[in-house]
């Protein structure tokens, strides 16, 4: 039985204004109804700057305050943020790459920034009943199922990233045992942050494809998936 009451509650999507996040956002908003889904983003108001806490801070109390004004328990939170490339920063196809800023930001927005969206939105949700809070990962984090090698800094940081979600997911339990805290994996998204590096071959999902498979997902979360890594599938996937 799932975990959550689909539609029931507040949703709320970090990075609304990304490839995923407003597939995401638009899905909900059809889903859910606008007045139960908030998007929190860099450019949206309050502001969410993962590099920034005291931003994050500000926008999980107005999400509180969100929740009891509209009468509606914060019953999902989707982390769609994620960093691979930009800003003079490439996947790194060798260890002659390795740069200790281009490290350093990698694992500053794609572990540490979600890790504090832990800190400050899963306490948010209630004691009682089905939620959910989940973080997009990637297949490439997976340290069993790496055979490739490359992409240092991205792989490495999503790896930590879904260490982050096993360790909350544990003390999340003890309070809230109808919770879920998940990493997923969305498959390769036709966005600005895939598109030059998805290969020949691969099955590319439209970000309206993805936002609809990973609701699917969602919806079917149940106690027992809680510290999972999950593929786009609902399939678990190798730490």
């Amino acid at each position: 039985m799932s975990t959550l009451s689909w539609g029931e509650g507040l949703a709320v999507v970090v990075g609304a204004t990304g490839g995923i996040g407003a597939a995401l956002l638009d899905r909900l908003n059809a889903e859910w109804g606008e007045a139960a889904v908030i998007g929190l983003s860099r450019r949206g108001e309050p502001a969410l700057d993962l590099l920034d806490e005291a931003r994050i801070a500000a926008t999980a109390a107005h999400v509180q305050a969100a929740s009891v004004a509209r009468g509606r328990p914060l019953r999902l939170v989707v982390d769609a943020t994620g960093f691979l490339h930009g800003e003079g920063m490439q996947p790194e196809k060798s260890w002659r790459q390795l740069d200790a800023r281009h490290m350093a930001h990698a694992f500053a927005i794609n572990a540490i920034g979600p890790a504090l969206l832990m800190k400050h939105f899963l306490p948010l949700l209630p004691r009682e009943g089905g939620s959910v809070f989940a973080t997009l990962s990637a297949k490439v984090g997976s340290i069993g199922g790496n055979r490739l090698g490359g992409w240092y800094s991205y792989r490495a940081s999503k790896a930590a990233l879904n260490q982050l979600v096993r360790t909350a997911s544990v003390e999340l339990a003890r309070g809230r045992p109808q919770a879920v805290c998940v990493a997923l994996h969305p498959g390769t998204v036709d966005t600005g942050l895939s598109a030059s590096f998805a290969k020949t071959g691969l099955t590319v999902h439209t970000p309206e494809q993805a936002a609809q498979n990973l609701c699917a997902v969602l919806r079917g979360l149940t106690p027992a998936d809680n510290g999972g890594f999950l593929d786009w599938q609902g399939q678990p996937l190798p730490w």
